[in-house]
C-alpha cells in the first residue's frame, strides 16, 4: 500500500482482521487545512463557470476510472477493512451508479426556477429562483464504507459547482485517497482535495469551509453543529441509528428472516442503517426466530482476499469489538438468551453473527447504538405493540415491516418515527437517489439526496425580480406616502388574499381616507 511522506506525524492503517499494517498517512494540521481550502477556493468559481454539463464530462470521466480501477479499488478497501471481497466490490458499483445519476441531471436539476405568483398582483414581475454553490464544502466521512461513504456526499457537491474538501476516518483513509488518485489521473481542475487525521484534523475542516456534511456518531455530530452555529455556516449531519425491524404476523417469514439477517449483518452490522431491532408478533415468534437463527448460524465467517468466500468479515477496529461484547454480556446477565454466535471467533476483529432472544427495553443492546451483528428480537402481543417499541428510541434513521398486505405496511410506515421504511425489504431507499435519506431525533439533521435537492443543498439561493410592464417613476407604496392610493394598494392585497365578503370590505379603507388630509 502507499505510504504518504510527510513532515507531520504518521497515522499507521492497519488490517483490522490481521494486523497487517498496509499504510501510513499524515496527521495533517489545521495550518495545512486552511491552505486545503485557500487552494480550492482559487478554483472553485471556474468550475462553476463550465456549467453543469462541462461538470458531467469530468465526472463522467470519474465513472470511467473508477470502472476501470474496480479490482484496485476493492484491494485497497478490503487492505484497511478486512471486509469479504463481495461487499468491497459493492462501493464502487454504488459510487459508479451515484455518478450516473447526478451528473446527467445535475443541469435539470440547477435550472433556474420560474415560480407562479402566489396573486394576480405579483404577476407584474418575473419570479426566478438561482442556485449558486458555496464555494468550498467540507465533507467529513466514518470508516465503515470507506469508498462508497465519500462519494455519497462528494459527487452532488461536485456536481453543484462546489469545490469539495474531504476528511475520511483516520481509521480508513486509503480509499479516499484512491479517490482523489483517480481525479488527478483524468486530469479533472483541482476542486476536489482530501487531507488526512483525526479529530483535530477534523475540526479545522469544519472551521475553514462554508458547508459541512457530517457522517457518525451522535456525539461528534452535536460537536460539529455546535461549531457551525458559532460561525453561521450550514451543515447536514447523518448520525446514529437503532434501526428497528417490525414482523407482523401474516408476513412471509422466510423473506422476513433472510432479509432482517441481512440487514442485521451485512458489513458485519456496520452500517448507520443496519437492523439493530427486531420486534415479532406473538403467533410467529417462535418460528421467525427459528428461520432467523438458521439464517444467521450459516452466514460464512472469514478473511477474504481476491477470491469471494465468505458473506461476514471482521469489525472495524478493537473499540467496535468491545461494544458489541459488553452488549451482549450485559444482556445475558439480565436474562437474555444468545440463540446464536455471541463471542469472537479468534480471529483478528471477527466476531460471531448474534441472534439474542429474551430481550427488553432496559438493555443497552436495545437501546445504544451496537454497530455490530448483533441481532436482539422482542416478542410483541400486536402491530401496535410493535410501533410503540419500535418508536421507543432516541434514534429516527429507518425502519422496516414485513407484511403480506401492502396497505397495512404503508400504515404502520407512516406511524413509524424515522426517516425511511422499507416495507418487506432493507436498505431499499439507499439505492434510490430520488428518495431523501436523512434521520430524524438524534439520528441527525437534513438529508441526502431526494433527487433535485440532493444538489441544490450544496448552494444558496438566490431571488430575482424582473418587470414585466413599463414601469413609473414609482410605486403607488413608495414615499412619499399618499394615502388614496396607499389605500388602493392595500385594498387590492386583500381582495387578493383574504376570503368571502372580508375580501371586499373597504369601509376600514374609506375611513382612513375620511381621516387623511
Amino acid at each position: 500500500m502507499t505510504d504518504i511522506e510527510a513532515e507531520t506525524p504518521a497515522i499507521e492503517v492497519r488490517n483490522p482482521g490481521t494486523g497487517d499494517l498496509v499504510g501510513t498517512v499524515p496527521d495533517q494540521s489545521a495550518a495545512e487545512v486552511a491552505a486545503a481550502v485557500r487552494e480550492l477556493r482559487l478554483f472553485q468559481p471556474e468550475w462553476e463557470a463550465i456549467g453543469a454539463d462541462g461538470r458531467k464530462e469530468w465526472l463522467m470521466k470519474l465513472q470511467d476510472w473508477i470502472i476501470d480501477n474496480t479490482e484496485q479499488l476493492a484491494d485497497v478497501l478490503q487492505s484497511e477493512t478486512s471486509k469479504p471481497r463481495a461487499d468491497a466490490l459493492i462501493d464502487p458499483a454504488f459510487a459508479t451508479d451515484l455518478i450516473g445519476f447526478y451528473a446527467r441531471r445535475a443541469g435539470k436539476f440547477l435550472a433556474d426556477d420560474h415560480p407562479s405568483p402566489h396573486s394576480p398582483l405579483a404577476r407584474v414581475k418575473r419570479l426566478t429562483t438561482v442556485y449558486s454553490p458555496y464555494p468550498v464544502v467540507g465533507v467529513i466521512t466514518p470508516w465503515n464504507f470507506p469508498l462508497a461513504m465519500p462519494a455519497l456526499d462528494v459527487i452532488p457537491a461536485l456536481a453543484a459547482g462546489a469545490a469539495v474538501l474531504l476528511k475520511p476516518s483516520e481509521v480508513t483513509p486509503l480509499s479516499a485517497l484512491e479517490l482523489a488518485r483517480g481525479w488527478a489521473e483524468i486530469g479533472a481542475p483541482p476542486v476536489f482535495a482530501v487531507v488526512t487525521g483525526g479529530g483535530a484534523t477534523g475540526a479545522a475542516v469544519v472551521a475553514n469551509a462554508d458547508y459541512i456534511q457530517f457522517t457518525g456518531s451522535t456525539a461528534t455530530g452535536k460537536k460539529i453543529a455546535a461549531a457551525c452555529v458559532e460561525r453561521l455556516v450550514p451543515y447536514s449531519l447523518e448520525l446514529g441509528g437503532k434501526d428497528p425491524a417490525i414482523v407482523l404476523a401474516d408476513a412471509d417469514l422466510d423473506r422476513a428472516a433472510h432479509g432482517v439477517a441481512f440487514g442485521g449483518m451485512f458489513n458485519s452490522g456496520q452500517v448507520c442503517i443496519s437492523v439493530e431491532r427486531v420486534y415479532v408478533e406473538a403467533p410467529v415468534y417462535d418460528e421467525f426466530v427459528a428461520k432467523l437463527t438458521d439464517a444467521v448460524a450459516a452466514l460464512r465467517q472469514g478473511l477474504d482476499g481476491r477470491e469471494s468466500k465468505h458473506d461476514v468479515g471482521g469489525l472495524a477496529n478493537e473499540a467496535q469489538v468491545a461494544i458489541v461484547q459488553r452488549h451482549i454480556d450485559e444482556a445475558v446477565a439480565a436474562g437474555a438468551r444468545v440463540a446464536t454466535g455471541g463471542k469472537r471467533t479468534g480471529q483478528g476483529t471477527l466476531f460471531q453473527p448474534t441472534v439474542l432472544l429474551d430481550v427488553d427495553h432496559s438493555m443497552a443492546c436495545i437501546r445504544e447504538e451496537t454497530f455490530g451483528p448483533t441481532l436482539p428480537v422482542v416478542e410483541v402481543a400486536d402491530e401496535a405493540e410493535a410501533i410503540r417499541l419500535a418508536n421507543d428510541s432516541q434514534y429516527g434513521l429507518s425502519a422496516s415491516v414485513w407484511t403480506a398486505d401492502k396497505a397495512r405496511g404503508e400504515r404502520v410506515a407512516r406511524q413509524l418515527n424515522a426517516g425511511a421504511v422499507n416495507i418487506n425489504d432493507v436498505f431499499a431507499n439507499l439505492f434510490n437517489f430520488a428518495l431523501p435519506m436523512g434521520g430524524w431525533k438524534q439520528s441527525g439533521i437534513g438529508a441526502r439526496w431526494g433527487g433535485a435537492a440532493g444538489v441544490r443543498k450544496y448552494c444558496r439561493q438566490k431571488a430575482i425580480t424582473t418587470p414585466l410592464l413599463p414601469t413609473a417613476q414609482k410605486e403607488l407604496t413608495w414615499f412619499p406616502y399618499q394615502m388614496p392610493k396607499l389605500m388602493v394598494a392595500l385594498g387590492a392585497m386583500r381582495a387578493a388574499g383574504a376570503r368571502g365578503k372580508r375580501r371586499f370590505d373597504l369601509a376600514g379603507v374609506r375611513k382612513i381616507q375620511g381621516g387623511s388630509k
